[in-house]
């Protein structure tokens, strides 16, 4: 088979997982992407896609399914894909330690592969809510994230367009655990609200959401330039005080800083001092300014946050000062600040509120309506 025809053919396979009947009920969620190889273990049937159905072949069956990228083209055991492979179980799969409903594909995506969990909507959001939220939290923050995860999800097979894939599974997009067992509570949160999404206007949009807000939540427009940005309020929080995540601090050698910004191609000389320049409305850092020994840097914060790491630096909203030879940030919450709070919805749950008066809180001026609804 040529590359042209099997780009062909994949692009025509692909559109049927998104044709409109489809797309209703389904969604193909990288679990992987711009790798170099993948393993996946199980029973699994592999096929290749993109084949006219006249030549499709038996299925060969393997327990380990070793997936790279060669000469531009998916390879697994010898045998070359243009298009790529698919793999078919009865039982679910197991990669990186975690269990995934088949079918997976394994694509080329740019200069790696893409491994692509395809499965009903309703089901990848139960695993959504057991990386992003816990079986543990109150029934009424479980039903608020399962609609502000559908919503997010709906959003973003809208705006796939030819990519393979409508959305990646880790905090660049949301995270998910893949297989859940049917015991789990989760699955009653997201059940109860099956189809339902918040609409701005009429449409959907990124209904972005963020661990702990610090006391504040943010503009969506001060963080993010997506399409059909909503103009959310930002809102007073008092119900996340007591998360783990409310304050935080960071010790940084100014050493060390200089070695950062420089990976990122901000030449100051040495770090001398850094200072947040521009706050928003919620007090969060818009500019932060880096001094040196050959002159200053002024950056947005968010990028500031970005070069030291999302995960050591929780968020925007922070104070700085120099003590010697190190930057002390002191700060309040986790992630970008926009949307829901997550710790603020399980206070908002344990105090009686229901999905809709969070929603309601953290979303001010969107509609409740379901995916199935005319908009």
């Amino acid at each position: 088979m040529t590359a042209a025809f099997a780009a062909v053919a994949l692009a025509a396979l692909l559109s049927l997982a998104v044709a409109p009947a489809a797309a209703e009920e389904r969604i193909r969620v990288a679990i992987a992407d711009g790798v170099r190889g993948v393993e996946i273990r199980g029973d699994v049937d592999i096929t290749e896609l993109g084949i006219c159905a006249v030549c499709v072949t038996a299925p060969r069956r393997a327990a380990v399914v070793r997936a790279t990228l060669s000469a531009g083209a998916v390879e697994i055991d010898g045998v070359r894909a243009a298009a790529g492979f698919r793999l078919q179980s009865e039982r679910p799969v197991r990669f990186n330690g975690r269990e995934y409903p088949a079918p997976l594909d394994v694509v080329r995506n740019g200069e790696g592969l893409a491994l692509i969990n395809e499965l009903p909507l309703e089901d990848y959001l139960v695993g959504v809510l057991r990386a992003e939220a816990g079986e543990k939290w109150p029934l009424e923050a479980l039903r608020a994230q399962a609609i502000v995860a559908r919503t997010y999800a709906a959003y973003h097979r809208t705006i796939a367009g030819t990519k393979p894939f409508h959305i990646l599974a880790s905090t660049a997009n949301q995270q998910y655990a893949g297989r859940v067992p049917a015991a789990s509570p989760i699955w009653g949160a997201v059940r109860e609200t099956t189809g339902q999404v918040l609409l701005w206007e009429g449409d959907l949009f990124p209904a972005f959401y963020h661990t702990e807000s610090g006391g504040y939540t943010e503009d969506p427009r001060m963080v993010f330039a997506a399409r059909n940005m909503p103009a959310l309020k930002p809102v007073r929080c008092e119900f996340s005080a007591g998360s783990p995540h409310y304050y935080w601090a960071l010790d940084v050698k100014l050493a060390d800083l200089t070695d950062i910004l420089k990976r990122n191609d901000v030449s100051v000389g040495a770090v001398t001092g850094v200072e947040v320049s521009e706050r928003t409305p919620s007090l969060r850092a818009a500019a932060v300014t880096v001094h040196g020994t050959r002159g200053s840097a002024r950056l947005r914060g968010n990028d500031f946050r970005r070069m030291l790491g999302y995960d050591t630096f929780k968020s925007t909203l922070f104070a700085v000062a120099v003590d010697g030879q190190a930057a002390r940030f002191s700060g309040r919450g986790y992630g970008h600040g926009v949307g829901m709070c997550q710790w603020g919805a399980k206070g908002m749950a344990e105090q009686g509120y229901t999905a809709k008066q969070i929603l309601d809180f953290y979303y001010p001026g969107t509609v409740l309506s379901t995916l199935d609804r005319p908009r």
